[in-house]
């Protein structure tokens, strides 16, 4: 497990911006599952952080020197390619305009970025939910899972919550979850599921493999999808065989279809997904915790907090830069 002097701070000259570039500094830093993954050394879908490189991540940020001709000082983008650090120049490519009357400036690192737009798209893309259906989602109170259930439950789904902690199974039903387990406390897995999904689980939305996904294939419904949208619980084990029980029959049984899932290969589906969550957001029909916490310093101690599964919902390194944004 990463340890807190894993990393270390450098001080440097703010950078300047040259000819089509821009001069950012960070509001809000994204803390994410997939930062694991890249400070491993098993071949990931993106390179690797090799010993001194900037730690990668997303951030909103504000303009505040240009010299690109489509940004100007005061805007706000966001942007997964900023990494930990209070400043960045940037070239325009691979960002969004953040647009804060659809949402607050950090919204846009959480239901209407990355994690809520992963929540729309894997659901609606690949698990494809009809009425009735069960839905089961593990790390269900975390960032991507909060909205996924709503999503469910709007789609007249039943979904079930699998989280580590009686408070955040209490946020979940909250969220409108129709059940909720608590596989840190279960002596058994695969019966307390079959009790919470009677007729089997049709769509497994699979944010952190381990023993909750292989509980989750015990009891698979007929026909059902299982979308693997994350694996932080082979978090130490990355540069190892993924060894366990194989469900080859169990699939085979239930005709089930298993997809793995990347954001990045859904870019055409983001419009229509943000639109969606923003007017479930507006309606009251979807609600969104974010754990905050203070200054670039912190963030080892912000993932470090993730990865113990100790935050409630979307973690944010929230910088000195966004006193007096709204929240």
């Amino acid at each position: 497990m990463p340890e807190p002097n894993n990393w270390h701070m450098e001080k440097a000259q703010i950078p300047r911006p040259d000819t089509n570039q821009f001069l950012a500094r960070a509001l809000y830093l994204s803390v994410d599952p997939y930062m694991r993954g890249r400070i491993s050394a098993k071949q990931g879908y993106a390179k690797g952080v090799e010993i001194g490189d900037l730690m990668p991540g997303g951030a909103v940020a504000e303009v505040i020197e240009s010299k690109h001709p489509n940004f100007r000082e005061g805007d706000l983008i966001e942007t997964i390619q900023f990494g930990w650090q209070d400043y960045s120049v940037l070239n325009g490519d691979g960002l969004t305009r953040v647009d804060v009357s659809i949402g607050p400036a950090h919204a846009w690192l959480s239901y209407l970025g990355m994690p809520g737009i992963t929540a729309w798209c894997a659901l609606n893309n690949i698990g494809q939910p009809k009425f009735g259906e069960t839905v089961l989602i593990s790390a269900a109170s975390g960032a991507v899972g909060q909205v996924a259930g709503q999503i469910a439950k709007n789609k007249g789904c039943r979904a079930i919550a699998v989280a580590s902690s009686e408070e955040k199974l209490k946020w979940c039903k909250n969220l409108g979850y129709d059940r909720g387990v608590n596989y840190r406390t279960s002596n058994d897995l695969v019966r307390e599921f079959a009790e919470v999904c009677p007729n089997g689980i049709d769509i497994y939305f699979d944010n952190t493999a381990g023993i909750i996904h292989d509980a989750a294939m015990q009891n698979l419904a007929l026909g059902a999808r299982v979308i693997i949208v994350g694996t932080i619980s082979l978090a130490e084990k990355f540069d190892e065989p993924d060894m366990g029980e194989r469900f080859l029959r169990q699939i085979l049984v239930s005709r089930a279809k298993v997809q793995g899932f990347l954001v990045f290969d859904h870019l055409d589906s983001y419009p229509e997904a943000r639109r969606s969550i923003a007017n479930l957001h507006n309606k009251g029909e979807l609600k969104f915790k974010t754990d905050f916490m203070d200054g670039l310093e912190n963030m080892p101690a912000a993932f470090l907090k993730l990865l113990h599964a100790q935050n409630m919902g979307k973690q944010l390194i929230r910088t000195e830069f966004a006193e007096g944004l709204p929240e």
